[in-house]
């Protein structure tokens, strides 16, 4: 049996009865794809000669949950969801091999009653109530029970074909006495930066306080946006009053975050952008609403929802759609352009 990589996932090829197979293992890690390559050809080897298995995850789901915990990357957003997740589910003491899709149905349903009967949605309707984090619980299940098959525990993911509820998109935008308001309710310099870079860029908080000096080119006017979230880079073109900006950051030798503080790479800044936001008596925002502000004047001021989920590094069209209600007069214009030509000639 041996173990080899096609694009980024890991392949394993074994011969069985003169018989040579090729599968994936589904996994970009090498040690898992060892173990999920010994079972496949375990499967192969079982389904050819007939013999059965003698168990199937006999592991409950609080003992694979663990070992699942320990194998991803445990950043402050994936703990929170895992922990969600936990403190929520009613099959904790279940064999795998025994959760159905009417588990998972059932988990769904309690928690959206739940999220109901919450204070901040008593009287409100259905179609009026956010259920994002029930989405992102199921979206968390989904990828454990795939876990659970890379592992060979279960042959069917509970989870397939739940379908997502309701969710409310967050588009804010402000006016340019409300973005006067916030940069001014800012107590120090580098929040105020911050928020006026994300405005005129688009960014996501993580690529601008991964932003280095290396990936600002002054003198063609762009910025590189690196190892982002959708695994691709982009370029940003430097407006007039975007480069007055990084003009007035002080550069100095041997730091290489552009945002920092005393040389140090800056982690966060939520405390200080929620005192601006209160200074400026701006209620319910958050830092990933100044991306929407940018994506809304863009598209406000006749830029093609093409270029605007080119500037935002979307990879998808979709993502980029929940902004066209802002161009009605985009839309109406490039109409009358094509049919009203006649009028035009008279």
């Amino acid at each position: 049996m041996r173990i080899y990589k096609r694009g980024n996932i890991y392949w394993t090829e074994f011969i069985v009865s003169n018989k040579r197979y090729q599968m994936s293992t589904k996994t970009k890690d090498k040690k898992l794809a060892e173990e999920v390559a010994a079972a496949l050809q375990a499967d192969v080897v079982r389904n050819k000669f007939n013999i059965p298995a003698k168990y199937k995850a006999e592991k409950v789901f609080s003992e694979v949950w663990e070992e699942y915990i320990k194998s991803l990357n445990n950043t402050p957003r994936n703990i929170k969801n895992k922990e969600l997740v936990y403190k929520h589910i009613t099959f904790y003491n279940k064999n795998i091999s025994e959760i159905l899709q009417s588990d998972i149905k059932a988990y769904q349903l309690q928690r959206k009653l739940e999220v109901i009967s919450s204070e901040k949605n008593i009287g409100k309707r259905e179609q009026d109530i956010n259920f994002r984090w029930i989405n992102i619980e199921i979206t968390t299940l989904h990828h454990f029970f795939n876990f659970c098959i890379e592992k060979g525990y279960i042959d069917k993911n509970p989870c397939a074909g739940i379908k997502k509820l309701n969710e409310l998109s967050r588009l804010k935008t402000l006016s340019d006495s409300d973005i006067e308001k916030l940069t001014l309710g800012a107590t120090n310099k580098l929040t105020r930066d911050l928020i006026t870079f994300l405005i005129y860029t688009g960014c996501r908080k993580g690529e601008a306080l991964n932003l280095k000096w290396d990936d600002v080119d002054m003198q063609n006017d762009v910025i590189a946006i690196k190892g982002t979230k959708t695994k691709y880079d982009r370029y940003i073109p430097i407006s007039k009053p975007l480069k007055e900006l990084l003009s007035r950051i002080e550069k100095v030798q041997d730091v290489l975050y552009v945002f920092n503080r005393n040389g140090a790479k800056l982690t966060d800044f939520k405390r200080s952008f929620h005192t601006a936001c209160k200074n400026a008596g701006l209620k319910d925002m958050h830092i990933h609403d100044l991306r929407h502000v940018f994506a809304s004047k863009m598209v406000m001021n006749g830029t093609s929802l093409f270029i605007t989920g080119e500037l935002l590094g979307h990879r998808t069209t979709q993502m980029t759609k929940r902004y066209s209600h802002l161009v009605p007069s985009t839309l109406r214009k490039a109409v009358d352009d094509v049919w009203n030509k006649d009028d035009k000639k008279d």
